[in-house]
């Protein structure tokens, strides 16, 4: 990294003349690129089936127009789209040693990964709410998750979103970018990108430490006072048949919210410094990988409602190509 002072002084000349960045990915031999390519690829390809299929079930049942299934919806458009915006660039990485992306390119995949990752911090959130309703509430469930309630939560944490996105992803290209253009990363994450500013940036990592705190941080300890009231409820039940079915309920959104809080915590909240190059790389795969690739799993398996969904869409596309031929 250049020199503040000359940085400075050619600040107007390198904006205009970086046009692009060169993403590095990893330094693997190229047989094993090819085989992590092929894992990716597939893991990618089960992604977008496995939530396209929880999208169009809940779409066609009308059973399952509850708010339940339609955050769990919500939460599928989310995976899809964030892996929409992270896996094509980085299957091209993988196949190349070098792979420019433009700064246009890089400004919109940044924008989309903190807006789909913050999307899902707040539905995350609303949807142990509306857990908690259910399970600690039950009698006045219907009127505390009404539909008016339901909409104005999922609302909320799409505009939530879009408001993060726009204002870090603004801020941390208004920056000069002095040189070197290389981004020692997978993707146009906020940590690798801001490495090759040659600028002052403690004001922006006090907003982005604060910001991560109040998106990740807030949201998911909400989430935990909502389990442990949904925990006391479930222990001071009567019955032990309903233990069972209650727990069953919240262990596939507990999983979930695990996976994605603790990896994008540790990503996020974490100094530059606290991690080496290569598990920068790796740590990002846990949230922009597995959490989309097992979320269809992990809310379909043991939910009796989504098999049974699961059974009419499959009988629904069987007699369409029965037709069709």
């Amino acid at each position: 990294v250049l020199p503040c002072g000359f940085c400075t002084a050619m600040k107007t000349q390198n904006q205009s003349s970086v046009v692009e960045f060169i993403l590095l990915g990893f330094s693997d031999p190229p047989k094993l690129q090819e085989q992590i390519f092929g894992v990716f690829l597939v893991i990618y390809l089960v992604t977008l089936m496995g939530n396209a299929i929880i999208i169009a079930a809940i779409l066609l049942d009308q059973t399952l127009h509850i708010p339940m299934y339609l955050f769990l919806q919500n939460l599928s458009v989310v995976e899809v789209s964030f892996s929409a915006a992270i896996m094509p660039e980085m299957l091209v990485v993988l196949t190349t040693d070098r792979t420019t992306i433009s700064f246009v390119g890089c400004f919109a995949q940044m924008y989309f990964i903190l807006l789909f990752g913050g999307t899902e911090c707040f539905l995350l959130g609303a949807m142990a709410y509306d857990r908690f309703a259910a399970i600690c509430h039950p009698l006045t469930y219907p009127m505390i998750m009404n539909k008016r309630v339901f909409v104005k939560l999922v609302m909320f944490s799409w505009v939530s979103g879009v408001m993060v996105a726009t204002v870090q992803t603004t801020w941390v290209f208004s920056f000069p970018f002095c040189g070197p253009n290389e981004i020692n990363h997978i993707s146009c994450e906020t940590p690798a990108v801001l490495e090759l500013v040659c600028a002052d940036t403690f004001l922006f990592e006090i907003y982005a430490f604060t910001g991560t705190i109040l998106i990740v941080l807030v949201p998911f300890l909400l989430i935990l006072l909502s389990y442990l009231r949904i925990l006391f409820a479930i222990l001071k039940m009567p019955s032990t048949t309903g233990r069972p079915k209650a727990f069953s309920t919240c262990a596939s959104h507990v999983t979930s919210v695990t996976l994605f809080y603790g990896t994008a915590s540790l990503t996020y909240l974490q100094p530059k410094s606290s991690y080496s190059p290569a598990t920068k790389k790796v740590m990002p795969l846990v949230y922009t990988l597995l959490t989309p690739l097992l979320n269809p799993l992990i809310y379909s398996l043991r939910n009796h409602e989504m098999k049974r969904a699961f059974v009419k869409l499959w009988r629904r596309a069987v007699v369409l190509h029965s037709l069709t031929c």
